[in-house]
């Protein structure tokens, strides 16, 4: 049975979906996003189905043995979750899914990755550098450092033109244009209304905020507290910045999900819980945001990857990692 197209959805390489009468398979693993993100208008992600790509048929009776299978599955994990903290009003190779995107992407035609590229302001405002874009752009870094050009990198001035396009698209329409939130540019302390608090310490909310690190976008907290506004981990240092972006939009729209241990995506994706892909590391890994707690009852955002052992916080000057801590995700 074919699934509807639906925003907020990861789609793996093998999907196929239904949307407005007819069949799209899917050509780049993505998560979709509410707005312009339907198959018809991003023909970088999706490929409409003809006879060359019959959907394939599985058997009745193992269906409905995996369904029982992943229900039971799916009631084991959410009776592990517990209620999100309440708040106020960095190595190892890359997983496996990641590395057939960067397959997937040497494989396409020129034409598609152009395509993809014209779209990239899709992905830019939804914050998901990181994923198949990012990943063909280290590939075309690679190469041109192999034939001694110039390379080809997230610099601080494409990321900070990129961020001053979505700040003003954000403060002349008043709010993100099909989208539940965005990131907005500071400078300084001056945090906008409508900011999202990812934790709190001494009684004062910690933003969520990410910034650009040596070829990264890299996810930490901001507050009117800290010298420059924001403090970011990195390299196992606290690093402060007084440019950076803060996430706005609406808190109703979000969830934190427990998490224990090493974070996987894909065993999010399987109870149901979409985690928010929003920076990545300087090797291309994508970056999700967290919560933690610290020892002296301080709730962190920061930062976890699938090759992280765990949650990533800056705090007292360096990097801390905690077994323990939250994720945020869509909220269906």
């Amino acid at each position: 049975m074919t699934l509807f197209w639906e925003p907020g959805t990861q789609y793996n390489l093998g999907d196929v979906v239904e949307y407005e009468g007819h069949k799209y398979k899917i050509v780049q693993p993505h998560t979709s996003q509410v707005g312009d993100w339907a198959p018809p208008v991003t023909p970088a992600l999706w490929a409409r189905v003809h006879e060359e790509y019959p959907e394939e048929k599985h058997d009745h009776h193992e269906e409905k043995h995996h369904d029982r299978y992943q229900d039971e599955k799916r009631d084991e994990y959410h009776n592990q979750a517990q209620a999100p903290i309440s708040l106020p009003p960095s190595g190892g190779p890359p997983p496996h899914a990641t590395e057939e995107e960067k397959r997937h992407w040497y494989d396409m035609t020129p034409e598609r990755k152009k395509q993809f590229e014209i779209g990239g302001g899709i992905l830019a405002g939804a914050a998901l550098l990181g994923g198949g874009l990012y990943a063909y752009k280290q590939h075309e870094k690679k190469e041109k450092e192999k034939e001694g050009r110039e390379r080809d990198v997230l610099t601080e001035k494409d990321w900070h033109d990129d961020a001053q396009d979505r700040t003003q698209r954000f403060n002349q329409e008043g709010h993100a244009p099909g989208q539940p939130f965005t990131w907005v540019l500071v400078n300084g302390k001056n945090i906008p209304p409508g900011a999202m608090p990812g934790g709190e310490e001494a009684g004062q909310p910690l933003y969520i905020a990410r910034g650009h690190i040596n070829e990264s976008l890299q996810l930490g907290k901001a507050s009117s507290r800290f010298e420059r506004g924001a403090l970011f981990g990195y390299g196992g240092n606290e690093i402060p910045q007084d440019k950076y972006e803060v996430l706005v939009g609406d808190q109703n729209a979000v969830k934190w999900v427990k998490c224990t241990g090493r974070f996987d995506p894909n065993e999010f994706h399987r109870h149901g819980d979409k985690p928010i892909e929003a920076g990545h590391d300087s090797d291309g890994s994508i970056l999700y945001i967290i919560q933690a707690r610290d020892e002296h009852g301080g709730v962190h955002p920061g930062k976890v990857s699938s090759h992280m052992q765990g949650g990533m916080i800056s705090y007292g000057g360096g990097e801390r990692a905690f077994e323990e801590y939250f994720v945020l995700c869509y909220k269906h």
